[in-house]
């Protein structure tokens, strides 16, 4: 009996064995057999958001998982494009720093004009010749005129797009560091208003536009840092006891007064610093506690830098995000110049830029057509 039971034991002990080598062939053939489509739905998630829109429609095709995972991250959201002023001639290049595409767009319309700003996809126009001052749709040919007006020294910009009653055009040019000049005007409006008021603190503006319109008020970057607020419905002006953002010396080099920028998102204001030989950085005011705080990350949104108006997106496809795009295009027009705060360095390589070397008028962000059909 007792040789009995220890051949049942070896019998089951061996089948156990058996069962686990089986085991483990078995898991080790599905392993395998498993492919790309049999990723975990979490990590084909992460890798298609850091796709572009082409890229990730691409992937989509593979298969239904792929299909599932690629469409609950696509962003469908466009970035700026860059409008290029010719000086000659009425041909207007537009390029997608998305698609890294340039469009043209014949603009006889355009002859003899400045571009002052851009927002909502219009154009403010100057013409210095006859003071001719209107709004342009550079996509639907759309123009909106206002009062002849001087453009010269002020720096401008408008509150939304000239179809809504709620548009105000606003300039400012200081006349002494304790007093400015504020002009405005609206469409449909007979002539500008312009009022001199009294600074509170020196407020000397800037030589290129460093002005956003961001809760109902104007916000404007003084040449050394100071922000004044302009209210288009009490019609006040004040400077704010804020501190210009403390920036390292060496960014106060040769043409620091060009390196600054401007933008607003979501009722952020935010202004970015830049050094020909150092990082950009960037700010953003603490509206609480009323302080320039500096920013390590833009938390997926990404800024585009331009002299006369800068814009901002959020949720772009993949390398877009947290990075700001400057209105500089290298390699032939096919690479916008850009700085990554994940890598905190610039693509496509490490840039020293002299902001004095460009020409503000040569180019300015604005908001792509809403149909593209008619450019691919």
């Amino acid at each position: 009996m007792g040789g009995r039971k220890r051949r049942k034991v070896k019998l089951l002990s061996a089948r156990v064995v058996d069962d686990k080598r089986r085991t483990t062939m078995n898991k080790k053939a599905m392993l395998e057999m498993q492919t790309w489509s049999d990723l975990p739905i979490e990590l084909l998630e992460l890798i298609f958001c850091r796709l572009s829109l082409e890229d990730n429609i691409r992937s989509s095709i593979a298969c239904k998982r792929w299909n599932t995972a690629a469409i609950s991250v696509r962003v469908v959201n466009h970035s700026p494009w860059l409008m290029y002023f010719p000086k000659f001639g009425n041909m207007y290049e537009f390029y997608d720093p998305a698609q890294r595409k340039t469009y043209s767009l014949e603009l006889p319309e355009l002859y003899g004009s400045r571009v002052c700003y851009t927002k909502d996809g219009w154009l403010l126009l100057y013409r210095p010749r006859t003071n001719r001052v209107f709004f342009f749709d550079p996509f639907s040919q759309e123009v909106v005129k206002l009062p002849r007006f001087e453009l010269t020294y002020q720096i401008v910009a408008f509150s939304c797009a000239p179809t809504s009653n709620n548009c105000v055009v606003f300039t400012v040019r200081h006349i002494s560091p304790t007093i400015v000049a504020i002009s405005t005007c609206h469409p449909g409006a007979t002539e500008w208003v312009t009022v001199n008021y009294q600074n509170r603190l020196p407020f000397v503006s800037s030589i290129w536009n460093k002005i956003v319109f961001c809760n109902g008020f104007f916000y404007c970057l003084s040449l050394t840092g100071w922000l004044g607020v302009f209210d288009p419905l009490e019609h006040t002006w004040n400077v704010l006891a804020v501190p210009p953002p403390k920036c390292p010396a060496n960014f106060f080099a040769k043409n620091w007064w060009k390196g600054k920028f401007m933008s607003e998102h979501n009722g952020d204001i935010l202004v970015i610093y830049t050094c020909c030989s150092e990082n950009p950085i960037i700010f953003k005011l603490d509206q609480s506690k009323m302080f320039w705080r500096e920013m390590k990350t833009l938390d997926r949104m990404t800024l585009f830098a331009s002299f006369l108006s800068s814009h901002s997106r959020s949720d772009l496809p993949g390398m877009m995000r947290n990075s700001v795009y400057f209105s500089k295009v290298r390699f032939f027009g096919k690479r916008c110049i850009s700085y990554s705060l994940d890598d905190c360095r610039y693509y496509p390589r490490k840039q020293c830029h002299d902001w004095g070397e460009q020409d503000p008028f040569e180019n300015i962000w604005i908001e792509p057509p809403e149909d593209l059909s008619s450019f691919i």
